[in-house]
């Protein structure tokens, strides 16, 4: 089974820009999809962009459309999320997770890592 570790997190100003990866390890992971999630605290759970098998984009959760960018290279085994202008309101933990077909793409999860903005 597919393993996935998120890295790229930290402490960012407003406005800034990070990118988040999320390594897998496995054969199969070309033959996953693969999302990003995010949770603040005391909030739930939120979706933030979904990517295709061969790269195409699925969706993007309106908070961060025109904002966020997700993009794989299965030969490096790596989803990334670039993230621009963060807002204070990105502030979260976020998760990679992924599956064999949309609908069981919550199968598999990283451990998140921890985003900060600072306003």
């Amino acid at each position: 089974q597919v393993q996935l570790v998120e890295s790229g997190g930290g402490l960012m100003q407003a406005g800034g820009s990070l990118k988040l990866s999320c390594t897998a390890s496995g054969r199969t992971f070309s033959s996953y999809v693969i999302g990003w999630s995010r949770q603040a605290p005391g909030k739930e759970r939120e979706i933030v962009a979904r990517i295709r098998r061969t790269g195409g984009v699925i969706d993007y959760a309106d908070s961060v459309k025109g904002r966020f960018t997700i993009s794989r290279d299965n030969a490096k085994n790596t989803v990334y999320l670039q993230m621009n202008s963060l807002k204070p309101e990105d502030t979260a933990v976020y998760y990679c997770h992924g599956g064999e077909t949309i609908g069981t793409m919550t199968d598999v999860w990283g451990q998140g890592t921890q985003v900060t903005v600072t306003s």
